[in-house]
Parts: C-alpha cells; sequence; structure tokens
C-alpha cells in the first residue's frame, strides 16, 4: 500500500537510508523538516506494516517541474514494483499540484535504477560530472507529464 509518510515513519525512513545508501543519506533532522515544512510529498510503500521504500518529491515555489529527490526500495524487496508503483503514485501528486514536469537524478551506474527510469518514459537529458559523495557521475531525467497529443484531427 501507498500512502503519504508521516513521523511514525522516521525510524523505518532511517533504516532504509541506512541500508541503500553508502553516503549521501538524509539524517532524521532532514526528514522531520521534510516532513513537517518543506514543499514536498514523500510516499512510502508498506507491505504487512513493513516499510519497503520511500520517495521524496520536492516542490519550488514558480517552478512546473518537481524534482523526485530520493528513491529507495530495501533489498528484500526490489524487482517487485515497489519503485515503479512509488514512481507513477508520485507522477500523479505532481500533476495534482500542477508541475508539467518532473526531474531526477540517478547515479550513472546505477543500471536498474536508470532502467526502470527510461521504461518509464525519463529521457536523460545531462551529465552532472562528480555529483555523488564518491565522485561518481550523475545522470539527469525529465518527463513531461503533458498529455502527447497526435496532431491528427478528430
Amino acid at each position: 500500500m501507498i500512502r503519504a509518510a508521516s513521523l511514525n515513519d522516521l525510524p523505518a525512513l532511517l533504516m532504509l537510508e541506512q541500508c541503500c545508501f553508502p553516503g549521501d543519506r538524509l539524517s532524521r533532522r532532514s526528514f522531520r523538516y521534510l516532513l513537517l515544512h518543506g514543499h514536498t510529498a514523500m510516499l512510502v510503500d508498506e507491505r504487512d506494516h513493513v516499510l519497503t521504500g520511500y520517495l521524496l518529491m520536492l516542490f519550488r515555489r514558480g517552478s512546473r517541474a518537481a524534482r523526485i529527490y530520493s528513491i529507495a526500495t530495501g533489498s528484500r524487496y526490489r524487482g517487485q514494483g515497489v519503485a515503479e508503483g512509488l514512481v507513477r503514485a508520485a507522477e500523479q501528486i505532481a500533476l495534482e499540484k500542477g508541475a508539467t514536469e518532473i526531474r531526477l537524478e540517478v547515479r550513472s551506474d546505477n543500471r536498474a535504477s536508470r532502467k526502470l527510469f527510461q521504461r518509464l518514459g525519463y529521457r536523460p537529458f545531462a551529465v552532472l560530472p562528480g555529483y555523488y559523495h564518491d565522485g561518481m557521475d550523475a545522470v539527469r531525467y525529465r518527463r513531461s507529464l503533458l498529455p502527447v497529443h497526435s496532431g491528427a484531427a478528430p
């Protein structure tokens, strides 16, 4: 079940963060701030009372682009549609908030994430050299949320 994250999820969010990322982790303080004060949508996937993944999306005033800032899936739940479900739910929220595009960065060596986002219609448009804590490059992706028109007359 995908739902909005709450402060009660902090311990599980921190555990996911610790297990999924060797560096550049969100702290308890950051999660708390984002949950309470940020212009964000934080979604979690919960199965049998276990948090299997989360997605954090940021919104900036005056911008029509939303940004997936972080997405994580617990290792036991990878390949089970957790990330795809979170992305689809985030896209719906972005549309409801008036966004016309979603952007994100993915480690250039994260083949699974890159493959997922490309399958979901996200397209690479830039490389950010040395973006991550260990010097790894990031590939920037974007996806338009606007309907595609065929150009054919009705």
